[in-house]
């Protein structure tokens, strides 16, 4: 089981948006935040990702040049500009916030070129999977120099297809950018220092804990119980217990009812199974429990939340 994959899509509520975007310096973009995730690739030139106001979450401003990715986990308002000092306006900022699959935009004056592919993915930021609700608020990835092939290779093709638009290039570029977005967490993933022995980078890694979050994402409706997935790992109830809190963040029980909730509301948003198949799904033999179960933890009904959700798509 892909437990990175199973988590992304448990929070997509859309497809992304991109937006292709040229700057002739001096030049400065205000963007607004996002309901999800946003990124930055520099396709050509160089520019500097700036915080806005949170200076306990954002670090300082960022140098971006040719190649490098930037995720911005929690999709906050920043600034692009050609230097930190050039004054940004939000006059150009209306296609970031039409969701198109290529958008455009070019700015600025008549100075160097530096080009980008920005852009956003639609995640429910209202219940993250905590693999991406515990990331950092920035993740820069520099690509130059031979670090991660492959996501220099998704960044490579994604810049030929923007660069040069042929047919095929607009169902290409949406689904190299989701391609883009796991090349960007398996980076980061693999980018931790040997030593870190908490987190997610190391619960999927892990022998005792990856083996029990596979069992527990693969078959969601099993009757599982901290025993039973300890017992795929030979170790104690209490041992296994402390090695799963200590490296995923929650006991092994909330975790797993976590889970079952997440897969339900997926279900419930992207299907039309009947609520009876999807309390089976989510391990409860009665549609009753379910759904108190369900309205405890999303705070409406599991027929309520299937419309709220059929409404805002």
């Amino acid at each position: 089981m892909d437990i990175l994959t199973e988590a992304l899509a448990s929070m997509r509520t859309g497809s992304p948006a991109s937006v292709r975007t040229d700057g002739h310096a001096p030049w400065g973009l205000r963007l607004p935040p996002v309901a999800g995730a946003g990124f930055h690739v520099v396709l050509h030139g160089r520019c500097w990702m700036i915080p806005l106001d949170d200076a306990e979450t954002y670090p300082e401003p960022v140098l971006l040049e040719t190649g490098d990715v930037i995720f911005l986990r929690d999709g906050r308002g920043h600034i692009l500009a050609d230097h930190p000092d050039t004054p940004a306006t939000d006059e150009d900022a209306a296609p970031f916030c039409l969701g198109t699959p290529i958008g455009t935009v070019t700015l600025g004056g008549d100075g160097q070129r530096t080009s980008l592919l920005c852009g956003n993915y639609h995640l429910d930021q209202g219940r993250p999977h905590p693999l991406v609700g515990r990331l950092p608020a920035v993740i820069h990835l520099p690509t130059r120099d031979g670090r991660h092939p492959e996501l220099s290779a998704a960044v490579r093709l994604l810049g030929a297809e923007v660069e040069n638009p042929r047919p095929g290039s607009a169902g290409i570029v949406p689904s190299l950018i989701d391609s883009l977005l796991l090349y960007i967490l398996r980076a980061w993933l693999e980018d931790r220092p040997a030593g870190d022995g908490a987190g997610w980078a190391a619960a999927l890694g892990d022998p005792v804990v990856a083996p029990a979050l596979s069992a527990i994402h693969e078959d969601p409706s099993a009757q599982w119980t901290v025993e039973s997935l300890a017992g795929r790992s030979g170790l104690s109830r209490a041992a296994f217990a402390r090695r799963f809190t200590t490296l995923v963040g929650e006991p092994p029980v909330a975790y797993l009812t976590r889970w079952r909730m997440t897969t339900a509301a997926r279900l419930l948003r992207e299907s039309d199974a009947p609520l009876t198949a999807v309390a089976a799904r989510a391990g409860y033999g009665s549609e009753f429990a379910f759904a108190k179960a369900f309205k405890r933890e999303f705070g409406q009904p599991p027929g309520g939340y299937r419309r709220a959700a059929r409404a805002a798509a």
